[in-house]
């Protein structure tokens, strides 16, 4: 490079936009704060272009600087492109000031400076620089490459990062609460009630508690309620009809499940 760097970063400089030096061929500051340094002060910039006019030129972005999209081309990893598609098509884009090409074949598209926060969406090969971030400009080199005016719309508007993140990576939609299992009766504590109950509810009682359990489960193994009818005296023939009872009329009769027998 020339004395061209020079007279551009006092371009940039003249149009609000501060600057700051980067190491020949690299994206490295030349300074000791890096971006923090970064300076429309005339003699400054003279005094690290001038005498090194080799050293690449970086913006300071974030206002007063400009807001910059950098649009990612990785070759067979990928690439911003579509994602950028989709932003135009989006009108996200349409203030634009101007768009600069990537030694890499990428593309920075150039904003009016705002103080958002920087933000990186690698799914889709995106960066966005504002506050506290710098990027490469014109005439900088990586790899002998330059970075190019290519256009030059002339748009005054800003990028909306947060809406570009809505775009491209909405929010999932949280699951609803899961509901909280409701156990159903326990068999140990239907068998002892029914073990409990006297003679004239006793097969009024298993019955019931029958119907509870199967309530809960159509397959439930009753044979704890019929261990306890026994032992409240109910013959076993009786206990066999009742729970074969319960067992036809599971899902077809009315249920309430909390209603127990009435005891006479």
């Amino acid at each position: 490079m020339s004395d061209g760097t020079l007279r551009q970063a006092l371009a940039y400089a003249a149009s609000g936009w501060p600057v700051l030096p980067c190491l020949p061929g690299a994206k490295i500051p030349a300074t000791a704060h890096g971006y923090q340094d970064a300076t429309t002060d005339e003699q400054k910039i003279t005094g690290w272009f001038g005498p090194h006019p080799d050293w690449n030129l970086a913006i300071g972005t974030g206002a007063p600087g400009p807001d910059v999209l950098d649009v990612d081309e990785h070759g067979p990893a990928g690439n911003g492109y579509p994602a950028f598609g989709r932003l135009r098509d989006a009108g996200l884009l349409d203030g634009a000031a101007s768009y600069v090409s990537t030694p890499s074949g990428g593309l920075h598209a150039y904003f009016t400076g705002s103080h958002q926060r920087n933000g990186h969406l690698p799914e889709h090969h995106l960066d966005f620089r504002s506050s506290g971030g710098y990027v490469l400009a014109p005439p900088s080199r990586i790899g002998g490459q330059p970075y190019q005016l290519i256009n030059q719309p002339g748009g005054h508007g800003g990028l909306d990062w947060t809406a570009v993140t809505r775009l491209l990576q909405p929010q999932r939609q949280p699951l609803p609460p899961r509901q909280p299992q409701v156990p159903g009766p326990d068999i140990g504590h239907l068998a002892r009630w029914v073990a409990a109950q006297g003679e004239g509810n006793r097969n009024a009682g298993l019955f019931w508690a029958a119907n509870r359990a199967l309530d809960t489960d159509p397959a439930a193994d009753l044979s704890p309620l019929a261990d306890a009818a026994r032992q409240a005296g109910l013959p076993g023939p009786e206990i066999t009809r009742t729970l074969n009872s319960a067992r036809r009329t599971s899902g077809t009769r009315p249920r309430h499940p909390d209603r127990q027998p009435e005891v006479s």
